[in-house]
């Protein structure tokens, strides 16, 4: 067996920077920590005559490394015991102190969830943009995605998870199965940036009994000075357009053109259709990072609310991440 060396003691002479450890130090800079603590402050535990609250900052950090990287509570307890770049994220010297357990982190957790701060916290984000030089254009994209729920009855109820139900697009069920339910998120894209505006969450069957699934959440998803509506076939039809003269009287139906039965798409149409796709690609860019990256493809809470929080938390983490630089002091280079 060889001999341990000092780089187990943190002297490690052939160390390089992992991509872990960049992301973190770039959301350590990016990340308007005073102004998220402040709006959770009133509403976190006070001093009082028992154990004193382990600080707020912390606490959103931790939560933040759950969210990042998928991590359950206790995983992400674990996880903190063994990385240290998420220790230094955090503040946690294991030679002062344990780190916070996973039930602390619940209790956490719940406490934003009560008080639906992760809508509070995406909807912060939005005005400390715009207040920093953002700035909306006059066009839209929607579009939504499905989060799926595990089909597992292990659980003390012995059933399904009641306010997440089963999906049917097309000619077949999501996921090739029908007993899977989930929910879907819902989000407004701004059409010049790609910042995420606007976003809401349903249970994933909520517009089943409508051909055109997703329609009915636009009002909730436009700011209602568009010019532009940009959207896939599902956002097309008459009902969608007299919502849209409500919402947003002055936005055009930009949404892709639908072939039917007997009625095929001309070229001059697929050429349009192309050209919409170009713009509305940007929609495509969250849902990579929040399912792919960030590893929400599956709902990990019972009940839509817990899962709606994590998801609007998870909105303003990703913006802030694409354009939180005018947060941080930092100018776009020319």
């Amino acid at each position: 067996m060889k001999q341990t060396t000092l780089a187990v003691s943190g002297f490690e002479k052939h160390g390089r920077s992992t991509r872990k450890a960049e992301f973190l130090a770039r959301m350590e800079l990016l990340m308007p920590w005073a102004e998220f603590c402040a709006l959770i402050e009133p509403h976190y535990p006070k001093a009082g005559n028992g154990r004193p609250p382990i600080g707020l900052e912390r606490m959103l950090r931790m939560y933040c490394i759950a969210n990042w990287f998928n991590l359950a509570d206790e995983a992400c307890e674990d996880a903190l015991y063994d990385v240290a770049v998420f220790r230094e994220f955090c503040g946690f010297d294991l030679g002062e102190e344990r780190v916070a357990d996973a039930g602390t982190l619940l209790n956490f957790r719940h406490l934003l969830e009560a008080h639906n701060l992760g809508a509070a916290l995406f909807a912060q984000v939005g005005d400390l943009l715009q207040a920093n030089g953002m700035k909306l254009s006059n066009g839209t994209i929607v579009d939504a995605t499905l989060i799926a729920a595990p089909p597992s009855v292990k659980n003390q109820d012995k059933a399904r998870d009641p306010e997440m139900h089963q999906v049917k697009k097309g000619n077949q069920w999501h996921f090739l199965n029908p007993f899977l339910d989930g929910m879907k998120l819902h989000i407004g894209v701004d059409s010049a940036s790609g910042l995420i505006h606007s976003a809401s969450v349903t249970a994933a069957n909520v517009h089943d009994l409508n051909p055109y699934l997703d329609s009915h959440e636009v009002p909730n998803l436009l700011h209602g000075n568009e010019t532009r509506l940009y959207g896939d076939s599902a956002y097309r039809g008459q009902a969608q357009r007299e919502r849209l003269r409500e919402v947003a009287p002055k936005a055009h139906d930009f949404t892709n053109r639908r072939a039917y039965r007997n009625s095929p798409l001309n070229d001059a149409d697929k050429e349009t259709n192309r050209r919409k796709s170009a713009v509305r690609s940007k929609v495509e860019h969250p849902f990579l990072t929040i399912k792919r990256l960030w590893g929400f493809t599956k709902t990990r809470y019972r009940g839509l609310a817990k899962n709606a929080n994590r998801a609007f938390a998870m909105l303003a983490m990703l913006n802030i991440n694409k354009w939180g630089r005018p947060l941080a002091g930092e100018v776009r280079p020319v």
